[in-house]
């Protein structure tokens, strides 16, 4: 099928109509430095992933020794300022980036991420198509795994592409002449940029309405591309108990996929690497549907509870975000689509760190991420202290560079 590239002419790619902690946590990422753009690989960097590879026996049976392997790298980084990994150094390189990832309460199953590896291109329009791809092998009806897929790295004569939402799926903001957003105030800003480049905002305006791709190539230029209905599993949202929540009409979708965190493996910088894992519960009801600069919904579920909001000193908001949270998890469990609880992820998570200390490694952990924004005092991972974070510790996920469109 044909995908219509707002605003830039068109192109054409298989699978996409014409014409939107998991593994990092919740909340967006920090803002990183500008990006400085392809930069040779630095050979030291280069030379540490290696020995760690080998050290973890993770480069496969067929495999050059160590020695031979570094030479070659070091010889390739020497003539052409980079190098390509083996597959099986990508692969492994994208599961300890997970392990390593200080924000992330769900690292129990780091061994379990799906490579896919899509280093062969770089075109908008294949971009977008397997991203299309990911979104549809990672859903599985609803049995969500966690994927990621790794697109063409920066190399020293020209970038790779870019993703420039911040996730496969988000919904879009529509700002009214009043300052007021139906839909998603966080993404108001891009959801006018869209629009500028060229997408058609849908009619009559919704609160759910799925953004498109916003992805752009080594030249730069910006290309549009929706995603298909069935590459968007959406849960509607219902209460076990309060049936007046279906007058609501909220929904999510099913699979948080990040996709504007560099992937550095080894020096090597994949601008796009597309990964997911499944939904904590509270990401969706204590964070995206409760925050006051979101959804908001904590006013009106406590107006539908009849709680006196009066003042905070009546817990109202406490009471609403529980009832908020339940609905959530209720209609993932009901839909069979896969969601974590914050009581057992907080277990599970120090199940992980206890494997990580038998294995001799370092657990870094941010207190302020992995700690449930809801009853946090009530998990088991509350009330302790973790290893500093480690910026500098690589492979990584890095933070996302300020957007220059």
């Amino acid at each position: 099928m044909t995908a219509v590239v707002h605003g830039y002419g068109s192109s054409t790619s298989e699978g996409l109509p014409e014409q939107r902690c998991p593994m990092t946590g919740r909340g967006r990422p920090d803002a990183g430095a500008p990006d400085p753009g392809p930069q040779p690989v630095d050979r030291d960097e280069a030379v540490e992933f290696l020995e760690l590879v080998d050290a973890e026996d993770a480069a496969g049976p067929d495999a050059e020794p160590l020695a031979q392997r570094r030479a070659a790298v070091l010889d390739e980084i020497e003539a052409t300022g980079t190098y390509r990994h083996t597959g099986a150094e990508l692969a492994f390189g994208a599961l300890v980036a997970w392990r390593n990832s200080a924000r992330c309460i769900g690292r129990l199953y780091w061994q379990t991420l799906q490579v896919r590896d899509r280093r062969h291109l770089t075109a908008p329009a294949d971009v977008a198509a397997e991203c299309v791809a990911h979104l549809r092998d990672a859903t599985r009806g609803g049995r969500i795994r966690s994927s990621i897929t790794v697109f063409a790295p920066d190399v020293p004569e020209r970038p790779g592409p870019r993703i420039h939402n911040e996730q496969l799926i988000r919904y879009a903001g529509h700002r009214s002449p009043d300052g007021t957003v139906r839909g998603d105030p966080r993404l108001a800003d891009f959801t006018d940029l869209v629009e500028k480049l060229g997408w058609r905002r849908p009619e009559p305006r919704g609160r759910f309405d799925v953004l498109p791709l916003l992805v752009s190539g080594p030249d730069g230029r910006p290309h549009l591309y929706d995603l298909p209905d069935d590459a968007v599993l959406e849960v509607p949202l219902t209460h076990p108990e309060f049936d007046w929540f279906t007058d609501l009409r909220l929904r999510w979708h099913a699979v948080p996929a990040i996709s504007n965190m560099p992937l550095v493996i080894g020096g090597v910088r994949y601008p796009v690497a597309p990964f997911n894992g499944w939904y904590l519960n509270t990401e969706i009801g204590a964070r995206n549907l409760a925050d006051a600069d979101r959804y908001d919904l904590l006013p009106a579920i406590a107006s539908r509870m009849g709680l006196d909001t009066s003042s905070v000193r009546t817990l109202w908001r406490d009471r609403a975000l529980v009832e908020l949270t339940l609905a959530v998890q209720h209609s993932f469990d009901e839909a069979g689509v896969t969601m974590a609880d914050h009581h057992t992820e907080s277990d599970r998570f120090l199940t992980h760190l206890a494997k990580e200390a038998k294995a001799g490694r370092s657990r870094p952990a941010d207190w302020t991420w992995v700690v449930p924004p809801l009853s946090g005092g009530l998990t088991s991972v509350f009330h302790r202290y973790y290893d500093d974070p480690r910026p500098e510790q690589r492979p990584a996920f890095l933070p996302p560079a300020p957007d220059a469109l």
